[in-house]
């Protein structure tokens, strides 16, 4: 229980400590890093002055010093240079490559910026100086804080990752058993409606009043069919994608404003698609209801079909005030509306009923400002 209510601040808590776990691993890296390149240094220096001495050594008293000294570097590459430019001696470097002029220059460079170079002299003047760069091993601690800062970004990717999936099965679970629970709750007035409607049949009413009343009917039976279906895999079934939108176009045309102007243009003849009646008619009325919020309940609404092939192409145009392109994306997202009222589930829901369930496209073809909008679904037409 107490989780729960502080749920948010225990998230910030563990965000904060992880980012400064992983800032004090980091640091600490970087530390270690230092103390093993001060380690190198001091190695080199101990190695220029046995070279120093081997060179200046009249005795052999010790030479089998200077040269265990001067042989114990197995890592580090060394390059001393000698004052007239030619190559004094090199340990850990391809001999090959030394006949190179041009690799030697690039080498020196490399190592200068890697590690401060060593002048060697003799009788206070210099002879040499010796240039260094990292080991292996020196190089590979190097890029550790990076692989490790990506095994964190990682993780925390996939921590993100599964926590957002979660909570979108949470949320697609919740909204499942409430459109689950109001197809229920519809139900029983609806079955009322049914009952009452053949009792009117028997009364002296214009047949006319009936007819209206069980479209009525019809529809609420429609609604109920598709709340049903959220939450579960729709079943498709080959149909006449031309007269499954003609149906729910002159639906909404009967029921709309008289200052609404309705044109549909389509191609003569069928054209099959694989559908679910109930959830593609729901596609073509949130459009149209969307085109007719974005008019204020004036203007003109055009739906067209067309196909090129095998894809088949529903397009619903409104003259509306139209959409910013920054936002073509963004009107498909749950909870995104620019009306006062909604929750800003319809375009989502449309997205999902073509792109998840019919595996087609949605997307906004064209939207201009002051001068309307333009919606258009891709679907493959049936063999």
């Amino acid at each position: 229980m107490i989780f729960t209510k502080h749920s948010n601040a225990f998230r910030w808590v563990i965000v904060v400590a992880s980012f400064a776990i992983v800032s004090l691993i980091l640091w600490k890296t970087y530390e270690f890093f230092q103390h093993f390149k001060d380690e190198e240094r001091t190695k080199m220096e101990v190695w220029s002055f046995a070279q120093t001495s081997l060179i200046n050594s009249k005795t052999n008293s010790n030479l089998d010093l200077n040269l265990k000294i001067l042989n114990s570097n197995t890592s580090t590459p060394v390059l001393e240079i000698n004052v007239d430019g030619s190559i004094g001696s090199h340990l850990n470097i391809n001999d090959e490559n030394l006949t190179d002029e041009q690799y030697i220059n690039k080498l020196v460079t490399q190592f200068k910026k890697e590690n401060t170079p060593i002048e060697v002299r003799l009788d206070g003047k210099l002879n040499s100086t010796i240039y260094y760069g990292n080991s292996p091993l020196l190089n590979k601690l190097k890029y550790y804080p990076l692989a490790l800062l990506l095994i964190v970004l990682l993780f925390g990717a996939v921590i993100f990752f599964f926590y957002s999936s979660n909570k979108n099965a949470t949320q697609n679970k919740l909204w499942s058993g409430m459109a689950k629970e109001t197809a229920h709750q519809i139900g029983t007035p609806l079955s009322s409606l049914i009952g009452w409607t053949e009792i009117l049949k028997t009364e002296n009413v214009d047949p006319d009043y009936i007819i209206e009343i069980e479209k009525d009917v019809d529809r609420l039976k429609t609604i109920t069919e598709r709340f049903s279906k959220i939450g579960s895999l729709p079943t498709l079934e080959k149909a006449d994608i031309i007269q499954e939108t003609i149906n729910s176009y002159d639906y909404l045309k009967a029921r709309s404003s008289s200052l609404i102007d309705f044109e549909i243009e389509t191609p003569d003849g069928e054209i099959p698609v694989n559908l679910n009646k109930q959830l593609y008619s729901w596609t073509i009325e949130n459009l149209v209801k969307n085109a007719i919020d974005a008019m204020k309940g004036r203007g003109k609404v055009t739906v067209k079909i067309s196909q090129l092939e095998d894809n088949v192409k529903v397009s619903v145009s409104d003259t509306g005030k139209g959409i910013s392109k920054k936002y073509f994306n963004k009107i498909f997202e749950p909870g995104y509306t620019t009306k006062k009222r909604g929750w800003g589930l319809g375009l989502s829901l449309t997205k999902r009923i073509i792109e998840d369930f019919h595996n087609g496209k949605i997307k906004v073809l064209q939207s201009e400002k002051d001068k309307g909008t333009t919606i258009q679904i891709h679907l493959k037409r049936a063999a």
